[in-house]
């Protein structure tokens, strides 16, 4: 079951940024670039410097310079993250080139990378409110409301790793096949966005 490999390596990735909790820490991969624990180590990196990133530039009190800086940087990250999601995809691509897709074969409304993402993200969210019920300076009322989220939030972990490891079943046995599209992203790309493409004349 793939989500068995996955979850606990972004729990690893997640645990080690907290040993510095430091959004300029580098990232210390310790899987062979050779292996896909390799991408999904990289890929929850990625999204757990992000989700600082997201908090420290909510702070009321930043420096509109330092809060622009900031948005640029979430920006790279987030093409970053895209770019991480098509590279995990390119390993099932290549994974399941070789089997025979049945004729009544379907597609998927997202590609397995796409799930995993949400799997990522799923992780951290798990992490930071597992936090937030062991606070010792929070009310009661605070750590039980966080408390019926954590709930949610690890029911939405069983259903979600149980989707992923049938899409790839799925996919396996041909009942399903990859159709993978590139996002396109416009925003950064000098040639799509119209601010960045009139400042060059």
């Amino acid at each position: 079951m793939f989500s068995k490999i996955a979850f606990p390596i972004f729990k690893q990735s997640i645990n080690d940024y907290h040993k510095f909790d430091n959004v300029d820490q580098p990232v210390n991969n310790p899987y062979s670039k050779d292996q896909i624990e390799h991408l999904l180590y990289a890929k929850n990196w990625i999204d757990t410097v992000q989700w600082h990133l997201e908090d420290i530039i909510r702070d009321p009190q930043i420096d509109p310079v330092a809060a622009l800086a900031l948005k640029r940087r979430i920006d790279a990250s987030n093409q970053d993250r895209t770019d991480m999601v098509e590279y995990i995809d390119s390993y099932f691509l290549n994974k399941y080139q070789d089997v025979t897709v049945k004729d009544n074969a379907k597609t998927n409304s997202e590609s397995p990378a796409w799930a995993i993402d949400r799997l990522s993200i799923l992780a951290l969210k798990i992490y930071h409110m597992q936090e937030e019920v062991n606070r010792t300076d929070a009310s009661p009322e605070h750590i039980a409301k966080c408390q019926e989220k954590l709930n949610v939030l690890l029911e939405q972990k069983t259903d979600l790793s149980t989707a992923i490891d049938e899409l790839l079943a799925d996919i396996e046995s041909g009942d399903k096949f990859m159709k993978v599209y590139k996002q396109m992203k416009m925003y950064n790309d000098e040639e799509l966005n119209p601010v960045l493409y009139q400042n060059k004349k």
